[in-house]
């Protein structure tokens, strides 16, 4: 019973700590964020993000859950980015070029960008998030 009672709050110790680790599961994550939901981060080394919110509102006159995310190049050379968000409890995704547009399209280095996403016809907010951000090398 001695051995039990030892056990026990090491197990619910490690539970803790497993359930805390993965909601900060992934790498990359903007210091911080107002959107209400577990979110997965998988984002490379060579983009830091500065801002991820999410709100509700209205995109082309449809209710829409819309993303701002914003992103900086830390690296010392120009790079373009491609941002893609799931979420996963709804079964919807969205992609994103980062910059859309430009000769070349790509962010300089140390300069940042934001990008507005909307997910038409979502009326709600998501509560199981998947962000992926990877670079695209121009050459």
């Amino acid at each position: 019973m001695k051995k039990l009672k030892k056990t026990i709050p090491t197990l619910i110790l490690c539970l803790a700590l497993g359930a805390w680790l993965a909601g900060c599961a992934g790498k990359g994550a903007p210091e911080k964020t107002n959107c209400d939901a577990r979110i997965k981060w998988d984002v490379t080394d060579e983009v830091k993000l500065t801002q991820f919110d999410c709100a509700l509102g209205k995109h082309d006159g449809q209710p829409s859950l819309i993303f701002t995310v914003g992103l900086e190049n830390p690296t010392d050379k120009p790079l373009r980015y491609r941002l893609n968000i799931w979420l996963d409890d709804m079964d919807k995704a969205m992609g994103h070029y980062v910059p859309r547009t430009g000769k070349p399209p790509v962010v300089e280095p140390g300069k940042s960008t934001t990008v507005k996403i909307p997910f038409m016809k979502t009326d709600k907010l998501s509560k199981d998030i998947l962000v992926v951000v990877t670079t695209m090398h121009m050459e």
